[in-house]
C-alpha cells in the first residue's frame, strides 16, 4: 500500500479483494490470476495486529487460484519478523503450499542465508521455495542449495535487466526466474518482456529465455496443484458485460467486448 495496515479488516479486504475482485477483473481482459498470500515481512513487526492476521491466514490460502505462501521473510531483520516467517512456514507445510520469500533491502546476503536456513529447519524442500529479489551476491548460494532463485527487475533499483543478461549468461536458466513490478515505488510492469527481448539480442537460445521468463514460475508454482496451463494458453468467452458483486469493469457507457480479439489493444 505504501503505508502500514493499521486494523485486521483492511488485510480482510485486501485479501478478499486478490481472491475475488482482481481475478474477475483480470479475467475480463483474457489474464489468469494467481496469487500469493501472507503477511509480510515489515508488517510482522506490528505484533498485536500480526496476531490476528495469523487467525485469519487459513481462510484464504485454501481458496482457488491462490498459489503460495507469501512474500514472507526479513526486512529489517527483527525478532517479531522471524517468528511470523517460521509461522508461516508452518502455515505452507500444513496447506501443502510453495513459499515465496522476500529478501532484505539491507545486508541482502545474511538475510538470504537465514532465511534459506530457517525453511530448512523447518523442513521445507528448497525446490519448493522461491527465493526473490536476488541479486550478483546471493544468486550462486541460492542455486547451489537447491532454491528457486528469483529477480525483480526494476528501472532503478534491485535488478535491471542488463544485469539480469548477464546472471542468465553466467549461471544458465536452471531455477531461476524474473519478475516485473507494479507496485506503489518507481517500477515497469513490462520489465520481463524487455528483459526477455534484450536477451535474445544478446545471444541467449530462446530455450533459455522461456524458462527464465516463463516456463519456470509455472513449475514452481504449479506445485500448489492449483495452475492448468491450459487455462491461460487458450483463453476463450471474454464476454465483459459479466459482473462481480453487482459491479462491472465498464465505466462511463462503455460498450462490453465480448471475445478475445476484441481485447487486443494496439
Amino acid at each position: 500500500m505504501g503505508q502500514p495496515r493499521t486494523g485486521i479488516d483492511s488485510f480482510t479486504d485486501y485479501y478478499s479483494s486478490l481472491i475475488g475482485w482482481e481475478r474477475f477483473r483480470s479475467s475480463q481482459f483474457g489474464i489468469k490470476h494467481y496469487c500469493t498470500i501472507g503477511l509480510n515481512s515489515r508488517e510482522a513487526n506490528n505484533e498485536k495486529l500480526a496476531e490476528q492476521v495469523m487467525e485469519l491466514l487459513p481462510q484464504f490460502i485454501f481458496k482457488e487460484g491462490v498459489v503460495g505462501i507469501g512474500e514472507i521473510g526479513f526486512d529489517d531483520q527483527t525478532a517479531a519478523e522471524e517468528k511470523y516467517f517460521r509461522l508461516q512456514l508452518e502455515l505452507a507445510k500444513e496447506a501443502g503450499l510453495p513459499v515465496q520469500i522476500h529478501t532484505p533491502h539491507r545486508d541482502k546476503k545474511r538475510g538470504t542465508q537465514r532465511s534459506m536456513d530457517i525453511a530448512i529447519e523447518h523442513g521445507l524442500s528448497p525446490y519448493s521455495v522461491i527465493v526473490d529479489h536476488n541479486n550478483e551476491e546471493t544468486v550462486k548460494e541460492v542455486l547451489d542449495r537447491g532454491f528457486w532463485a528469483a529477480f525483480t527487475i526494476y528501472p532503478f533499483t534491485k535488478m535491471g535487466n542488463e544485469r539480469m543478461v548477464d546472471i542468465v549468461k553466467q549461471y544458465g536458466s536452471e531455477r531461476i526466474m524474473i519478475n516485473s513490478a507494479a507496485d506503489w515505488g518507481i517500477s515497469d510492469p513490462l520489465a520481463v518482456p524487455k528483459t526477455a527481448a534484450l536477451m535474445k539480442k544478446s545471444g541467449i537460445s530462446l530455450s533459455d529465455i522461456e524458462l527464465v521468463s516463463f516456463r519456470n514460475a509455472i513449475t514452481a508454482f504449479s506445485q500448489s496443484g492449483q495452475i492448468d496451463e491450459s487455462d491461460f494458453i487458450s483463453v476463450k468467452n471474454i464476454d465483459q458485460s459479466q459482473k462481480f458483486a453487482s459491479n462491472s469493469i465498464l465505466r462511463g457507457g462503455q460498450q462490453p467486448r465480448i471475445d478475445k480479439n476484441s481485447i487486443i489493444i494496439t
